[in-house]
């Protein structure tokens, strides 16, 4: 492992500072034995941390494990505590670290409820819980008490159909208490607070410390803060000590065991104090390497002040798409989508803001209110404010939520606001201002005050509770808006580009130059030299290589065009009158970034991929109210294209004719993420190529039989005449993971300087040691350009000395090297000075 410099973003002396990791998204189908068998094989491939989901005990039937339901024990699907033990241990007698995913933010709400024993404990007692303070919720004797939006009838109906039943039970997990009195409601078991148990039902309701109620009033009348608008994801007040304390005694105990050697933060924007959790967290492990999931959005830089090494890579990945998307091919793919998409396409901006603006009013709308209920209190209480009523705070607030242009402002209650934060939240209200009519202006400013902590109203009240709670609830409410406004539903009917619509990235910048990408490495490099990149996560819309083969599309915009010209009309009897024109460009696109060698991906992964996108997208179909039969008609029309000759044979054509520009770009693309920063994530099988969507397919069990023997084919008899692509691609990671591990300096410890290319269709940087350069990497760019004329005699200035490529074993020294030469046999280059 490298030394470290002394840097407020790197680990503290004595700590574990990984190199690269691979992600293993653990779970019922890869468990911690499964994966210790894996070990020998990711030693071999280089890799020198593997990086875990979520080990934690999770809801029933959970795939992923971020519903987390048992602070306390290890998942005993994943084959619990003791197996991770060993997993653990055989890890580092190969040298590699174990990092863990960590959820601060949210427990599962799971059926049966008592499999949360806190959240059971707070239904049933109340104020007099042990752990009523546990969950962002309040707990009144005579309140309403905690919405639980199961019912599939309002409850009169329920009532009068006698579906919800008073039982006895023995509760697993409480079995100590002997029988109980609960609630059953199908699958749905609750507790009954004592001495209620011989009140008529309808009495006994309503004496309960929560509400039964029908799933749709939680949209409206949810009182407890969960997940974005996940309704069984409780948020939790990981900001008292005592909760943190308890939520993380186990993981910090294996930690301080030597059994965990860091941790990947999940959502910290929906923490009350993000920059506090992450001191009390570096505190707790004497400065572990700790990266936060943290989306930035455009240039937004990650706050200075957390003392964690970075994110986990969406900033780099959004980057390294855009590089490798031409700009020449944006207009082309706009004209695409207007005419399959007819008026209804809008520009990016209107999209985005109708996509939050439909979340606010609809899935967040108890969010939103809440805000506002919190503000006119505040008002109502202070005579100098009192003139400002509900509905224009309220108007206001949403005014400024939707102009918000990050998740987050950073504002601590208490705290004179980061210079950024006031920027931020000032610019939001000038932009807020247009949506108000001008005698709601004042109002507007009134809330900015109020969220920045200034003194506004009358004299003495900044620091009371309310305003504190109002601050930090804002914030909260910023991040849930841009997500599901943005990614989960802007980003499914803006079809410009896929690939550039994707978790973390800026949709409006869908390319991105040279120029560009080594300023953003230079000055990230200062302040986050430890810091993730990553290709693919298991929060991605799509993987790696699918994102690659949609940006060729760019590249081929008029031929794409000309293809779907011909395909459109072949079909056009098949299509469906109802057929939504957004949906058709996401789906042509889904089709050719998903094909392979073997055709195209199966109509099962399709559909199911197709139901998510459209209902996300929010326009013809949703969750909540499902158009089964539009659905149904866009699911034919999908099996029909995958499976009609003609069609396929076209789209195959395609798929042939570009498939060396895909080369050029997959392969370029995952060069530069394993090199250009910070510590390389793989995610599990994305060393061959895979054509994964959104989750839960690219959760889908990897295919290790089948690449295992392929590096092992690799090493001893090196790539060959005619490689495949997936050997190609694996012989990369490989070759490129181990120069990582056998010269961690240079690519965690060192620097990064450009180097001078006389073409814009290549990219070319060294990562250096001190002064010296020691490892340069030159990569082909806009691939479909280079056919038409080649390199010719354009080059690369590489720093003076002897090189030799990693991937071909030619060497080369240093100086003006042609890259018609460089790059003759594979679209990359990795050069290491051997002298």
């Amino acid at each position: 492992m490298p030394e470290r410099h002394a840097h407020s973003h790197t680990p503290r002396p004595g700590r574990r500072q990984p190199v690269s990791t691979y992600r293993l998204q653990l779970g019922p189908d890869l468990t911690f034995s499964q994966a210790r068998r894996l070990l020998p094989y990711l030693d071999s491939l280089g890799v020198t941390d593997i990086y875990c989901s979520p080990i934690l005990q999770a809801a029933p039937g959970s795939t992923h494990g971020y519903d987390v339901v048992d602070h306390s024990s290890i998942s005993t699907e994943m084959g619990g505590e003791r197996a991770f033990r060993t997993l653990a241990d055989e890890a580092h007698r190969l040298g590699m670290g174990v990092i863990v995913d960590v959820v601060p933010n949210h427990m599962a709400v799971p059926t049966p409820l008592y499999i949360n024993k806190e959240l059971w404990s707070v239904l049933k007692y109340g104020p007099d819980s042990p752990y009523v303070d546990w969950f962002d919720i309040e707990i009144e004797e005579e309140g309403e008490g905690v919405l639980m939006p199961v019912l599939g009838t309002r409850i009169g109906t329920a009532l009068a159909e006698d579906t919800i039943k008073l039982e006895t039970r023995v509760i697993p997990g409480f079995e100590d208490e002997g029988e109980q009195h609960v609630l059953v409601y199908y699958d749905h078991i609750f507790p009954v607070k004592d001495a209620t148990e011989s009140l008529p039902l309808a009495d006994l309701l309503e004496r309960q410390y929560y509400r039964l109620a029908y799933w749709k009033v939680a949209n409206e009348e949810l009182n407890y803060r969960r997940f974005f608008d996940v309704d069984t994801l409780a948020a939790v007040r990981v900001e008292r000590e005592d909760v943190f304390e308890k939520t993380h005694r186990r993981l910090l105990q294996l930690y301080r065991k030597g059994y965990i050697d860091g941790f990947r933060i999940d959502h910290p924007d929906g923490l009350a104090d993000p920059r506090g959790y992450f001191r009390d967290l570096s505190e707790a492990t004497d400065g572990a390497w700790i990266v936060a999931e943290k989306i930035l959005d455009g240039d937004e830089e990650l706050p200075g002040d957390w003392p964690v090494s970075g994110t986990t890579g969406y900033d780099s990945a959004w980057r390294i798409q855009a590089l490798e998307t031409d700009p020449n091919g944006i207009i082309a793919l706009g004209t695409i989508m207007e005419d399959i998409a007819g008026d209804s396409a809008g520009d990016l901006h209107s999209i985005i803001m109708s996509g939050k603006e439909q979340i606010i009013a609809e899935s967040l709308f108890a969010e939103i209110d809440r805000l506002a209920d919190i503000l006119s209190a505040l008002c109502s209480a202070d005579v100098r404010l009192r003139d400002h009523t509900f509905r224009s705070l309220r108007e206001s607030v949403v005014a400024l939520i939707l102009e918000m242009d990050r998740y987050r402002a950073y504002v601590v209650p208490g705290e004179r606001p980061a210079p950024q934060a006031e920027r931020a939240l000032r610019e939001a209200a000038e932009r807020a201002k247009k949506r108000l009519a001008e005698d709601r202006h004042e109002t507007l400013e009134i809330v900015v005050e109020l969220l920045l902590g200034a003194e506004i109203g009358s004299a003495g009240r900044t620091h009371e509770k309310k305003r504190a709670e109002l601050i930090i609830r804002f914030q909260q409410a910023c991040g849930p808006v841009m997500a599901k406004g943005i990614e989960d539903t802007a980003f499914y009917r803006w079809t410009l580009l896929l690939s550039s619509c994707e978790v973390g990235s800026y949709a409006y910048t869908p390319t991105y130059s040279s120029d560009q990408m080594h300023a953003w490495v230079q000055r990230t490099m200062q302040s986050w030299p430890v810091t993730m990149t990553a290709g693919t996560t298991h929060d991605t819309k799509r993987g790696e290589d699918v994102r690659a083969r949609i940006s060729v599309l760019s590249q081929y915009a008029g031929e794409w065009q000309s293809l779907l010209e011909e395909v459109r009309e072949m079909a056009a009897k098949q299509r469906p009158a109802s057929l939504n024109g957004r949906t058709e460009n996401l789906l042509w696109q889904t089709i050719i970034g998903t094909w392979t060698d073997r055709g195209p991906i199966s109509h099962e992964r399709l559909i199911q991929y197709l139901e998510k996108a459209s209902r996300e997208q929010k326009v013809w179909t949703t969750w909540t109210e499902p158009n089964e039969d539009a659905e149904n008609a866009l699911f034919m029309f999908a099996r029909y294209l995958i499976t009609d000759e003609k069609i396929g044979a076209k789209i195959a054509e395609f798929y042939e004719h570009t498939a060396p520009a895909v080369r050029s770009v997959l392969l370029a693309a995952k060069a530069i993420q394993l090199t250009i920063l910070g510590v390389a994530d793989n995610y599990q099988g994305e060393e061959i190529t895979q054509n994964s969507l959104v989750d839960p397919d690219n959760r889908r069990t990897v295919r290790y039989g089948d690449i295992v023997p392929m590096l092992t084919k690799l090493d001893d008899h090196g790539l060959g005449s005619h490689p495949s692509l997936d050997e190609e691609k694996l012989w990369l990671v490989s070759r490129i993971l181990r120069l990582r591990r056998e010269m961690p300096d240079v690519f965690v410890g060192g620097g990064y300087r450009p180097l001078p290319v006389t073409t814009g269709h290549a990219f070319a940087y060294a990562r250096t040691q001190g002064d010296e350069a020691q490892v340069a990497v030159v990569t082909e760019r806009l691939y479909a350009e280079i056919t038409h004329s080649g390199f010719g005699d354009h080059t690369v200035v590489v720093p003076e000395g002897s090189w030799t490529d990693i991937l071909t074993g030619k060497t080369y020294d240093g100086g003006s090297i042609n890259l018609a030469e460089l790059l003759a046999t594979m679209p990359v280059a990795v050069l290491r000075r051997e002298d």
